[in-house]
């Protein structure tokens, strides 16, 4: 029997750890099937890594519509078993993971059709890449339902405190995922060499797989006393009331992850008009966003425990709680990012390595050159992931949303002036890479100060609200 975890009472710093290790972990196994597949597919050369990377921004722009489901459904529930109210934990994520599972096929649906289209308004010359990234996407996109709700049945848990379940059931499907993207990719044994096909279709098993058993585990093992969820299918029926406080709370957030998609595809473009319309420098952009994740889903780990933490201790109304876990999680979420700046700063080199051959030079330096400048900004990045997962378990994730949107729409203006008119003022990083290079840095720079904005801004607002508390 899954066992709710009560966060009312207790150690703070042990509890968030012991809810922050398995997230942490969770996001890192799910980090590793994009990994695994860039790992394997860059002996291929960096071409294909950037069709894949290219198809990537549309999985993540699915991912964030649906992503509403997982954040709303996760804070209410919660929130509602620290009010002790398990008959509206259990209304919260049926609404939840039914409606992910709707809306996840819908788009689904409209990607496979549309892929070669959307894949050309990115504009890349290179018909090798853009073969690839319409290949990759067309059959990631028979696996988006699973994949996505997969979000939402990990939310469930994530509210509840058993944030176990969750890294148990991701690390299955990576373990298949590493069986299977050498044999289909590469063509081991029996099976054909597919190439990026064959990364695709690894993905699409391993997550089906992953919802599979997320199911078996729900119906045999609930963590509530009952099957009601469950219930026969002519009995179903969205609950408007419910269905309205998920998106109240989860809407604004994927909002958040939207615009922040969206505008990451701008600044692809813009990284693909300052080389010339050379696509090879996604791969930079691609490879050096899932190193990156050292940090961010680390503090997303906390983020999500503070937010549990704070949600259940906001319904029982025990602000003093939700001050101590506040920076308790910011002393061990930034810690992890001060770690990540020492290690993009004296080896990026070998990390980068791991995904790009040194001897495709140009590549490689540049996305050494990535590591180096993103260093700058990791402590304020996990600052801003786990201020906003503090506001998110009080159920304000309004705040949130427009500090996050309107700082990162400033990416392009900002991007814009870097590679253009600014790029004589850039650094040139002349050991690693050619001036003619320089302006691509300028994306990166500007992705550097929004985050370092966002993080001392949410930072704030948050210590504003615990001020009007009493102690």
């Amino acid at each position: 029997m899954a066992q709710i975890n009560q966060l009312t009472k207790g150690n703070i710093s042990s509890q968030l750890v012991k809810l922050a290790i398995p997230v942490i972990l969770t996001s890192f196994v799910q980090m590793s099937y994009n990994l695994v597949d860039m790992a394997i597919l860059g002996s291929l050369g960096s071409e294909i890594v950037s069709g894949v990377g290219t198809a990537f921004y549309i999985v993540w722009v699915g991912r964030s519509i649906i992503f509403f489901t997982k954040l709303g459904g996760e804070v209410n529930i919660a929130q509602s078993i620290g009010r002790d109210n398990l008959p509206d934990a259990l209304k919260y994520i049926r609404n939840a993971t039914t409606t992910a599972l709707l809306l996840s096929s819908v788009y689904a649906f409209f990607i496979y059709l549309m892929a070669p289209d959307i894949i050309g308004l990115f504009g890349i010359e290179n018909p090798k890449i853009n073969e690839a990234s319409v290949k990759y996407l067309s059959i990631v996109a028979i696996g988006m339902p699973f994949s996505y709700t997969n979000l939402s049945f990990t939310g469930t848990y994530n509210g509840i405190g058993n944030t176990k379940i969750p890294l148990l059931v991701t690390s299955i499907g990576l373990g298949i995922n590493l069986v299977l993207d050498p044999c289909l990719i590469l063509g081991w044994g029996p099976f054909p060499k597919w190439g990026v096909a064959g990364a695709a279709y690894a993905t699409v098993i391993s997550q089906m797989i992953v919802f599979v058993t997320f199911l078996l585990i729900l119906y045999f093992k609930q963590p509530f006393k009952t099957r009601l969820y469950f219930l026969p299918l002519h009995k179903f029926h969205f609950d408007l009331q419910y269905l309205n406080r998920i998106f109240k709370i989860g809407g604004p957030l994927s909002l958040q992850s939207l615009f922040l998609a969206f505008v990451t595809m701008v600044m692809a473009k813009i990284v693909i008009n300052a080389a010339h319309g050379d696509g090879r420098p996604i791969s930079v952009q691609s490879i050096g966003a899932q190193i990156e994740a050292l940090s961010w889903m680390t503090a997303s780990g906390f983020a999500t425990a503070l937010g549990t933490f704070t949600g259940q201790n906001y319904g029982a109304e025990n602000w003093e709680r939700i001050r101590k876990g506040f920076f308790t999680a910011l002393k061990l979420g930034i810690g992890f990012g001060i770690v990540a700046t020492y290690l993009f700063i004296f080896h990026g080199d070998f990390i980068f390595g791991l995904f790009i051959s040194p001897e495709e030079s140009e590549i490689y330096n540049l996305g050494v050159v990535y590591l180096l400048i993103l260093s700058i900004s990791q402590a304020f990045m996990c600052l801003e992931i786990i201020s906003s997962g503090a506001f998110n378990g009080i159920g304000r994730s309004v705040p949130v949303a427009i500090t996050s949107v309107s700082i990162n729409v400033a990416r392009i203006p900002l991007a814009l002036l870097f590679t253009g008119s600014l790029a004589w003022a850039l650094p040139e990083f002349s050991s690693y890479i050619p001036q003619e290079l320089v302006p691509i840095t300028g994306v990166w720079w500007s992705y550097n100060i929004t985050s370092i904005l966002k993080g001392v801004i949410l930072f704030i607002g948050f210590l504003l609200i615990l001020k009007k508390r009493p102690k």
